[in-house]
Formats: structure tokens, C-alpha cells, sequence
């Protein structure tokens, strides 16, 4: 029987349309996934400036900066928080940075990018049984794997300012990667501004700009998008509303363009600030913040 395979996966089986999942250009780890990552300290991190991107994560107390400059020539960085292996992953067509606890069912997993998207997002492939997985998913779309869950962690895709003023200690991903890349040329410069995608998705809306900024949040069976243009409308820091029959708090920075969720209890909540038409294309039946 005929196979579909694609850069050297099979897609024969899998929990998406395989006729969906779509070659985004270069081979697997073409573009190669930082292994062995290296820290420096905030106060010698020279190669960022104040307005600089980057996603940050804390864990067990230990809080790293990953920059969006060398996010997107890379994709994936598999770390350790500690005894914790973290993988820290950003998908530029998607405007998509988000960490996982790279453990499932007491099995650890390093990860790669193989070179395939679904609605657009990387499709990642993790070494151990190379089974796809969706990042927006965070779930195994074939192989071995299929169907198992990511832990998501909260993930803050913020300016390097807004992360040092909050996390004065915090370790910063150096550029030595190992890797030959011009880490000060962004290689999808004017991508963000244009209206147009590079790959087909299953569904649009064009209440809005297809590149316009959400913070997408999913409690209780329930998805819903904050767009930063409406959030910046309120002139408020916080706001309130009401998900999955729980009370929620979103607290917006415009400055720094970027934005946090907790619950009633203050605990934050994994949130995900994402391009609208990737929100829109994993989440067809969302919810639509439209201000107060």
C-alpha cells in the first residue's frame, strides 16, 4: 500500500488531515533546534536592547529570556529548568512562542523541526520516536506518540525590559549557539505588517487584521481571544471577565506589548499571544473580546 510521507515522516496516520500538513520550505532540522543552549547573565546579556523581543519562562524559581532574534532561526531550544526538561519553541509564521515540560508519562523527549506546518504552524518531531507534533496543539499528530499532550507553561512573549524589571536575575540566551546565523537580520522582516499568509489554514475571519496580536485562552472547554488593539482601547491594566463559568483577570501592558492571565486566586494561567488567523485556525469556534 502507497505511503504518504513528507521530509521523511509518514502520514499515513495521523489525527489531522495529512493533506493539510504542508512542506514550509526546507528539509527537517534545515533549520537546526539549539541543543546545548548558553546562558549569560542579564547584566552581560550586551546583545539585547531595552525594546528587544524575547519570550521569557520561569520555573522552580530559575528564569530564562530566549530573544525572538534567535528564536527565529532556530525554532526549538531544548533546555533544562534544573532536574526539568523544558522545550522553549516559536513559530515566526505564527507569532507563536510557547514552553513545554518535555515530559510525557515519566519519558523525557528533545525535539527537532522537521520542516512541516499545519495551519501554518511548525510541526515539531521529537527524536525519541519521531512522531509530529502541533505546537499549537501541544499533541502528538502521528507516530508513536499520536494523541499524547504537551504540558504547556506559562510563557511570557514580552520585551526584554518588561522581563529584567520583573525577573532582575534572570539568565539570558546567548548568541554563541554554535550555529553560523546573522542573529541582527530578521529574516521575516514586513511579514507581520502584511495581510497575506505564506501557507494555506483551514478557516479565516476578517473582523480583523490577520496578523493582529491576540492573547488566546482556552479554560474549561472554552476558547477565547483579547485582541491587543481592544485591550489597548480600555486604557485599563486589567481586565475582568468571566471563562468556563470561572472569574479570569487579564493584565495588558501596552508599553511592552504583551499580556498575562490569572485565575481568581491570582495563580497565572497558560495563555497564548498569537497572530489572530493562527488563534482562529486551532480554535474555529472562538469567543471574540470586543471591550466593555
Amino acid at each position: 500500500m502507497w505511503a504518504l510521507e513528507l521530509n521523511g515522516f509518514r502520514l499515513d496516520d495521523t489525527i489531522v488531515p495529512p493533506g493539510d500538513i504542508h512542506p514550509g520550505g526546507p528539509p527537517r532540522d534545515v533549520i537546526p533546534a539549539i541543543d546545548r543552549p548558553v546562558f549569560v547573565p542579564a547584566a552581560e546579556a550586551r546583545h539585547l536592547k531595552p525594546q528587544d523581543r524575547v519570550l521569557g519562562v520561569e520555573r522552580g524559581g530559575i528564569a530564562c529570556a530566549y530573544p525572538i532574534a534567535i528564536l527565529n532561526w532556530h525554532g526549538v531550544v531544548n533546555d533544562r529548568f534544573g532536574d526539568d526538561a523544558v522545550t522553549v519553541t516559536f513559530c515566526p509564521l505564527c507569532g507563536t512562542g510557547m514552553a513545554f515540560a518535555a515530559r510525557v508519562d515519566g519519558r523525557e523527549f528533545v525535539f527537532g523541526v522537521s520542516g512541516l506546518l499545519y495551519n501554518s504552524d511548525v510541526l515539531l518531531y521529537d527524536r525519541q520516536t519521531e512522531s509530529l507534533w502541533s505546537q499549537i496543539m501541544a499533541r502528538a499528530v502521528s507516530g508513536p506518540m499520536k494523541g499524547q499532550h504537551l504540558q504547556f507553561l506559562p510563557t511570557s512573549h514580552t520585551t526584554w525590559a518588561e522581563w529584567r524589571s520583573r525577573h532582575p536575575d534572570s539568565e539570558v540566551l546567548s548568541p554563541g549557539t554554535g550555529h553560523r546565523r546573522d542573529y541582527a537580520r530578521d529574516p521575516y522582516a514586513g511579514y507581520r505588517e502584511s495581510a497575506q499568509l505564506m501557507f494555506p489554514v483551514n478557516v479565516q475571519d476578517r473582523r480583523l487584521h490577520p496578523k493582529e496580536q491576540v492573547i488566546g485562552v482556552s479554560l474549561a472547554g472554552e476558547h477565547k481571544a483579547y485582541p491587543f488593539s481592544t485591550l489597548a482601547r480600555s486604557g485599563r491594566p486589567v481586565v475582568e471577565d468571566r471563562m468556563g463559568g470561572q472569574s479570569i483577570r487579564i493584565e495588558f501592558d501596552p508599553e511592552a506589548r504583551t499580556g498575562r492571565v490569572y485565575d481568581a486566586e491570582g495563580r497565572e494561567l497558560p495563555s497564548l499571544i498569537a497572530f489572530w488567523f493562527a488563534w482562529l485556525a486551532f480554535h474555529p469556534d472562538t469567543a471574540l473580546y470586543e471591550g466593555k
